[in-house]
């Protein structure tokens, strides 16, 4: 079932970070379905998190979308090489954000293959299988690479066909699901400690 727009309008940013885990987000671009499980997210709390690009309420032509009502996409540029795909969360002018760190491919995997410049002589559901380090989707570059997201999905409604997350009952037990800092974000200073980064162990 494809969440519908209330699941994102929660005014609690790590709970919907959390909520997220075993979700399975979906693209269908340039005709190709592609699908994932969600393993790993990272909270963003906007206007009192320094490490959100909404820090103080700062509003720039990128961040503007941050502002919206929840469940529009965030997909911005990191390093000028990786597209990073988040999720708004929480109402109109509550800039907060859940970034998507890594999926566990499930559907369009010869596609995810192809984009992600990975030959193999495995059957493509083997070769997920065999991928315990996850090299196809286990970074939020990879995980934008694999599904075809790109800077020009930003703003996009989560509920249409382009991009969307769908439930379909998986349930991760609190006991496989381990919390801790978030990564890269040392600019943060002491923010960048907080515990919201959250990892399923499926």
């Amino acid at each position: 079932m494809k969440l519908e727009k209330d699941f994102y309008l929660n005014e609690d940013v790590v709970q919907v970070a959390k909520d997220l885990l075993g979700k399975y987000l979906c693209t269908k671009i340039d005709g190709k379905l592609t699908c994932g499980i969600i393993t790993e997210t990272e909270a963003y709390e906007g206007e009192i998190d320094k490490a959100s690009h909404a820090f103080g309420n700062r509003r720039t032509n990128r961040t503007e979308i941050m502002f919206a009502d929840g469940g529009v996409s965030y997909v911005y540029l990191c390093y000028g090489i990786h597209h990073l795909f988040n999720i708004v969360t929480n109402f109109k002018d509550t800039p907060h954000a859940v970034l998507i760190r890594a999926i566990k491919p499930v559907e369009g995997i010869p596609t995810i293959l192809k984009r992600r410049n990975i030959t193999t002589d495995k059957k493509p559901e083997i070769y997920v299988q065999d991928d315990k380090k996850n090299k196809l989707a286990g970074g939020p570059g990879t995980v934008s690479q694999a599904l075809g997201i790109k800077t020009i999905h930003t703003g996009l409604d989560l509920t249409g066909n382009v991009i969307w997350i769908e439930d379909r009952g998986l349930k991760i037990p609190k006991k496989n699901i381990t919390a801790g800092p978030r990564v890269g974000v040392d600019y943060a200073g002491d923010h960048a400690q907080w515990p919201y980064r959250f990892i399923a162990n499926l």
